[in-house]
């Protein structure tokens, strides 16, 4: 099997993978210093946000804009993670 096949597989654990990714991206954005989030922020804004600074840093390809809706903007958060875990992590 080769790498780019495994790269591209749809991950199981996505609910886990979304939760870790915006874990993540919130310590990604408050080191970056751009921003201090809120504990009443709504999930949604934080992947909203966390999304537009992924791509803003060209972590991840931007959706085109008929295709901008959380839905996808939680799946290219769920890849960014998934893509950087390594192989025999749990969450793969």
């Amino acid at each position: 099997m080769s790498s780019k096949k495994s790269a591209n597989k749809k991950p199981k654990n996505e609910a886990m993978l979304l939760k870790e990714a915006i874990r993540i991206g919130i310590i990604y954005s408050e080191k970056r210093g751009v921003v201090s989030f809120d504990p009443n922020d709504s999930q949604d804004a934080k992947i909203e946000y966390i999304y537009r600074l992924l791509v803003h840093d060209k972590q991840v390809q931007p959706l085109a804009k008929e295709d901008l809706t959380l839905v996808k903007m939680k799946h290219k958060l769920v890849m960014w993670l998934y893509k950087q875990l390594p192989d025999g992590h749990a969450l793969k």
